[in-house]
Protein backbone atom coordinates (compact mmCIF):
# COMPACT_ATOMS: atom_id res chain seq x y z
CA UNK A 1 0.00 0.00 0.00
CA UNK A 2 1.32 3.40 -0.97
CA UNK A 3 1.45 5.79 2.15
CA UNK A 4 2.55 9.56 2.21
CA UNK A 5 2.05 11.11 5.64
CA UNK A 6 2.74 15.07 6.20
CA UNK A 7 3.42 16.45 9.33
CA UNK A 8 5.12 19.70 10.97
CA UNK A 9 2.69 21.81 10.92
CA UNK A 10 1.15 24.13 12.73
CA UNK A 11 0.32 27.97 13.61
CA UNK A 12 3.23 30.16 13.22
CA UNK A 13 3.62 34.06 13.21
CA UNK A 14 4.27 36.21 9.75
CA UNK A 15 8.32 36.05 8.95
CA UNK A 16 8.31 32.65 10.93
CA UNK A 17 9.22 29.26 10.13
CA UNK A 18 8.03 25.56 9.72
CA UNK A 19 9.93 22.39 8.54
CA UNK A 20 6.97 19.65 6.59
CA UNK A 21 8.25 16.25 6.45
CA UNK A 22 6.62 13.89 4.06
CA UNK A 23 7.04 10.34 5.04
CA UNK A 24 6.51 7.43 2.38
CA UNK A 25 6.65 3.69 2.16
CA UNK A 26 5.12 1.37 -0.22
CA UNK A 27 6.67 2.06 -3.21
CA UNK A 28 10.45 2.65 -4.43
CA UNK A 29 11.10 6.29 -2.97
CA UNK A 30 14.57 6.76 -4.87
CA UNK A 31 12.96 6.59 -8.21
CA UNK A 32 9.99 8.97 -7.47
CA UNK A 33 9.68 12.53 -7.65
CA UNK A 34 7.73 13.83 -4.80
CA UNK A 35 5.69 17.12 -5.05
CA UNK A 36 3.83 19.69 -2.76
CA UNK A 37 0.75 20.91 -3.06
CA UNK A 38 -1.42 23.27 -1.33
CA UNK A 39 -5.14 24.61 -0.90
CA UNK A 40 -6.21 27.88 1.21
CA UNK A 41 -9.48 27.94 2.37
CA UNK A 42 -12.20 28.54 -0.56
CA UNK A 43 -9.05 28.19 -2.98
CA UNK A 44 -7.75 25.60 -6.01
CA UNK A 45 -5.35 22.95 -5.46
CA UNK A 46 -1.78 25.47 -5.91
CA UNK A 47 1.61 23.27 -6.67
CA UNK A 48 4.12 24.50 -4.98
CA UNK A 49 7.40 22.84 -5.51
CA UNK A 50 8.75 19.60 -6.28
CA UNK A 51 12.24 16.97 -6.25
CA UNK A 52 13.30 14.58 -8.62
CA UNK A 53 15.46 11.74 -8.12
CA UNK A 54 18.77 14.12 -8.26
CA UNK A 55 17.08 15.94 -5.74
CA UNK A 56 16.63 18.93 -8.17
CA UNK A 57 14.30 20.93 -7.27
CA UNK A 58 11.28 22.51 -9.53
CA UNK A 59 9.18 25.35 -8.48
CA UNK A 60 5.65 25.64 -9.62
CA UNK A 61 4.62 28.65 -7.69
CA UNK A 62 7.24 32.30 -7.82
CA UNK A 63 5.61 33.70 -4.62
CA UNK A 64 7.73 31.06 -2.39
CA UNK A 65 11.14 31.28 -4.45
CA UNK A 66 13.81 32.24 -2.29
CA UNK A 67 11.38 31.40 0.84
CA UNK A 68 10.93 27.60 0.59
CA UNK A 69 13.79 24.46 -0.07
CA UNK A 70 12.60 20.98 -0.37
CA UNK A 71 15.33 18.26 0.06
CA UNK A 72 14.78 14.26 0.64
CA UNK A 73 16.36 11.39 2.48
CA UNK A 74 16.24 8.52 0.44
CA UNK A 75 17.32 6.46 3.57
CA UNK A 76 14.38 6.95 5.34
CA UNK A 77 12.04 7.55 2.16
CA UNK A 78 11.24 11.19 3.45
CA UNK A 79 11.14 14.43 2.13
CA UNK A 80 11.36 17.66 3.71
CA UNK A 81 9.51 21.04 3.27
CA UNK A 82 11.45 23.99 4.68
CA UNK A 83 9.50 27.07 4.91
CA UNK A 84 10.85 30.71 6.28
CA UNK A 85 10.14 34.19 6.23
CA UNK A 86 6.35 32.85 5.96
CA UNK A 87 3.17 35.40 5.23
CA UNK A 88 -0.52 34.83 5.92
CA UNK A 89 -0.92 33.89 2.18
CA UNK A 90 0.71 30.83 2.79
CA UNK A 91 -2.01 29.61 4.93
CA UNK A 92 -3.34 26.51 3.19
CA UNK A 93 -3.41 22.93 4.04
CA UNK A 94 0.14 21.30 2.76
CA UNK A 95 0.20 17.81 0.98
CA UNK A 96 2.61 15.55 -0.32
CA UNK A 97 2.24 13.45 -3.97
CA UNK A 98 3.85 11.04 -6.05
CA UNK A 99 3.03 9.23 -9.19
CA UNK A 100 3.69 6.03 -9.27
CA UNK A 101 2.76 2.86 -11.49
CA UNK A 102 0.44 5.06 -13.41
CA UNK A 103 -1.34 6.72 -10.19
CA UNK A 104 -1.04 9.75 -8.84
CA UNK A 105 -1.11 9.41 -4.29
CA UNK A 106 -1.52 11.96 -1.77
CA UNK A 107 -1.03 12.37 1.80
CA UNK A 108 -4.41 13.39 4.03
CA UNK A 109 -2.11 17.09 4.48
CA UNK A 110 -0.83 19.27 7.42
CA UNK A 111 -2.19 22.18 7.88
CA UNK A 112 -0.48 25.35 7.58
CA UNK A 113 -1.47 29.03 9.13
CA UNK A 114 0.41 32.19 9.43
CA UNK A 115 -1.14 34.56 11.49
CA UNK A 116 -0.44 36.87 14.49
Amino acid sequence: EVLLVESGGGLVQPGGSLRLSCATSGFTFSTSNINWVRQAPGQGLEWVLGIDTHSRTTYYADSVKGRFTISRDNAASTVYLNMNNLKPEDTAMYSCTTHYAGTTYSGQGTQVTVST
